[in-house]
C-alpha cells in the first residue's frame, strides 16, 4: 500500500491538475503539519482517499476548531468524543486511530521557543504521550502490537533535527520509540532545501522519516486485528 506523506511545503506537482494521474495508486495521505486545510481539501477531493493530519507550529488559523484550549466553547465533534473531520481530512492529534489496517498515532506541535500556539516543553509533550497509553495498551493486548506509525510535526532529539531552539527535537520521542516500537515515525518541521539530503534514519526498529514537501511510503498492513 502506498501512502502519500506531506508536510511544511505546498508541492506544485501535487497542487496541480495532474495530481490524479501522478498519484493514482495512493491509498492514504498523512500530513505532519504546517499546511493549510485548503490544501488538504484539494488533495482529498482530487484523489478521493482519506487524509490524516496533525498541526505543526505554523498555519494554525483553524486549530481552535480542533483543540478546545484555543477557544471559549467546545466544538461539537470534540464534545461528543468524535474525531474531527473536515472535507475528508481527519485530525489525529493526541489520539490513535485505525485506518487501512494500520494503527496510527498523532502528536502535533514543536518545542516551545517563543510561547506560541502548539508549542510544548519536554514535560508538556510527555503528558500528551501519557494520554495515548490506554489506547496503546489496548492495541498491544487485542491487536498484537502497540503501534504501526507515529506521526509528529517535530523530529526526535538528535535525529533529523537542528541545534536551534525551534527545530530541536523532543527527547521524549526517543523513549516512545524504544517502548512502543512503531515501524515508522513520520515527521516534518525540518525543511530540506536540498531534496537529495538524508531523509531517513533507523532508530532501533523504527524508520524515522522526514516527510518535508512529500514522500511516498510503501507499507504492508499487518495481518492482525
Amino acid at each position: 500500500m502506498k501512502i502519500l506523506c506531506i508536510a511544511d511545503h505546498v508541492d506544485p506537482l501535487i497542487y496541480s491538475a495532474g495530481i490524479k494521474k501522478r498519484y493514482n495508486d495512493i491509498e492514504l495521505i498523512i500530513s505532519a503539519g504546517d499546511l493549510d486545510l485548503e490544501y488538504y481539501s484539494f488533495i482529498v477531493s482530487s484523489l478521493n482517499k482519506p487524509l490524516l493530519f496533525v498541526f505543526g507550529n505554523h498555519n494554525l488559523s483553524h486549530i481552535a476548531e480542533y483543540r478546545i484550549e484555543y477557544r471559549n466553547t467546545m466544538p461539537a465533534p470534540l464534545a461528543l468524543g468524535l474525531t474531527p473531520t473536515i472535507s475528508g481530512s481527519t485530525y489525529i492529534g493526541d489520539r490513535i486511530i485505525k485506518k487501512k489496517g494500520l494503527l496510527i498515532a498523532g502528536l502535533g506541535g514543536s518545542r516551545n521557543y517563543n510561547r506560541g500556539k502548539n508549542q510544548f516543553t519536554e514535560a508538556g509533550m510527555f503528558f500528551k504521550i501519557l494520554k495515548l497509553v490506554p489506547a496503546l495498551l489496548y492495541n498491544r493486548i487485542f491487536r498484537g502490537r502497540w503501534l504501526d506509525i507515529l506521526v509528529t510535526h517535530a523530529p526526535p532529539y538528535g535525529i533529523n533535527d537542528k541545534e536551534d531552539a525551534c527545530h530541536r527535537g523532543f527527547k521524549i520521542f526517543l523513549l516512545f520509540l524504544k517502548l512502543f516500537k512503531p515501524a515508522y515515525h513520520l515527521h516534518g518541521h525540518i525543511h530540506l532545501y536540498d531534496l537529495n539530503a538524508q531523509r531517513e534514519s533507523l532508530y532501533g526498529k523504527t524508520h524515522v522519516i522526514n516527510v518535508y514537501n512529500n514522500y511516498i511510503l510503501e507499507v504492508h498492513p499487518p495481518n492482525v486485528r
